[in-house]
């Protein structure tokens, strides 16, 4: 819990200023519109921490019979909501459970807490289920799809990650004063560092990131 908090306070600080060199290998295992090409790939935690899972994007266009953990995602409301919001409710649902637990029956010093601790994981995912099922409506309305209308090719932004070759980041660009979070790659695969300005020269097929290159005035 108190990682958690760290991190939401970070957050709110500063937003997405901030890099954190830390890569997540990731199979992506699911046929979906969203960048198969990040498939054995690399991303990094922030843009993996800000992702929200939709069900098309577990269920795909082929309608494959869904494995364990898609049908995990799918029931306890992982999907339709950004996935650190939903992991953080879950968790302080789970540690609130622990702690009104084992304080009623005065065991949070010893073994018989422990084990309250490990059971209450189970219950803390049904009672996660029902807290966030409003908030699905309300994050609706956030979809990246409101952003598609606006003109994103040949504006200058920040690059918030260090990318090169194939590998995916994110960026900011400023549109009539708001800035905006959009994921980017190297154009030609040639290394742009963090907070180095960049220009968005075009978009990817799949529409779901941006091709850019440094863009360094003297």
């Amino acid at each position: 819990m108190l990682i958690l908090i760290l991190y939401w306070i970070v957050t709110m600080i500063s937003g997405t200023d901030f890099d954190i060199d830390f890569d997540v290998d990731i199979d992506v295992d699911i046929d979906a519109d969203i960048d198969t090409s990040i498939e054995g790939g690399n991303l990094d935690f922030e843009d993996v921490s800000n992702t929200q899972i939709e069900k098309e994007h577990i269920v795909g266009k082929r309608r494959k019979p869904l494995k364990w953990w898609q049908v995990f995602l799918v029931y306890f409301n992982f999907v339709g909501l950004p996935f650190m919001f939903a992991f953080t409710c879950w968790i302080f649902i789970w540690w609130a459970l622990t702690t009104v637990t084992t304080t009623i029956t005065n065991s949070y010093d010893n073994s018989f807490g422990v084990l309250i601790m490990l059971l209450a994981f189970i219950p803390s995912l049904f009672i996660n289920k029902i807290f966030t099922m409003p908030f699905k409506s309300f994050f609706k309305n956030f979809s990246k799809e409101g952003d598609l209308p606006i003109d994103i090719i040949g504006r200058r932004g920040v690059c918030l990650s260090t990318i090169k070759d194939n590998k995916m980041g994110s960026a900011e660009i400023i549109v009539e004063k708001t800035p905006l979070s959009i994921y980017v790659k190297s154009l030609n695969g040639e290394q742009i560092n963090f907070r180095d300005p960049i220009l968005i020269i075009k978009q990817s097929t799949d529409k779901n990131y941006y091709y850019a290159q440094s863009y360094k005035t003297n």
